[in-house]
């Protein structure tokens, strides 16, 4: 897809020519497809009238001044219009699929909607760091023990895993796959006996493990 600048000067220079093509088919061809590029081309232009209409109002602008801009008479009308335009940039919370419908209140439930799912998700990721927080120097005590816990299976799979994410966990996913290693260790120390031995493993590794597994079994 051009510019959407190339895309305007392009489809005036088809309209103007649009009798150049020989055959009905090829005309009706041609035709569809500018109604459909100007349909993209309208779609645009609503989202950025919105969006100038979200900058005249955050400079002050009344709605009195706006009317006459939206080609309305009256506030309440400026108001509403503005209301349908950003349906536009909206997504419909009942089906993604269909456009929100371009009424006041139906714009307004979209934006309610979509602001507590973009509140929810950072709420969601606001406790994925705090768990992350936790986990990481649980983690980091595994790795410094992995001497008396290595026992070239699954525990050294898992705590390798653990050492390759470690240094660069940074995103709600790789926070995810931390817990999942550490889980992981947890479960298959417990199968080796290695977490109620001292006597193998050492003080300073039992406890490593146990914080491990109170973490990953608390959190």
């Amino acid at each position: 897809m051009p510019a959407d600048e190339e895309l305007f000067g392009a489809l005036l220079y088809l309209e103007a020519h649009a009798g150049a093509l020989k055959s009905v088919e090829a005309r009706r061809a041609s035709a569809i497809e500018r109604v459909r590029l100007w349909e993209y081309l309208r779609q645009q232009t609503e989202v950025h009238q919105s969006r100038a209409v979200e900058d005249a109002r955050a400079a002050r602008a009344e709605w009195a001044e706006l009317a006459s801009a939206l080609a309305v008479n009256v506030p309440s009308a400026a108001y509403n219009k503005a209301l349908r335009l950003r349906a536009a940039a909206l997504t419909n919370p009942a089906d993604p699929s269909l456009p929100v419908r371009r009424t006041p209140e139906a714009v307004l439930l979209a934006e309610r909607q979509a602001a507590a799912q973009a509140a929810a998700t950072r709420r969601a990721e606001e406790e994925a760091s705090r768990r992350h927080a936790l986990m990481a120097p649980v983690a980091r005590r595994l790795l410094e023990h992995r001497a008396a816990l290595d026992d070239d299976d699954n525990v050294t799979f898992w705590l390798d895993q653990i050492e390759a994410v470690l240094p660069h966990c940074e995103t709600p996913t790789q926070f995810v796959s931390l817990r999942i290693y550490v889980e992981a260790v947890v479960r298959e120390l417990r199968k080796t006996g290695l977490t109620t031995s001292p006597s193998e493993a050492g003080e300073d590794a039992i406890a490593a493990i146990a914080a491990a597994a109170e973490l990953v079994g608390g959190s």
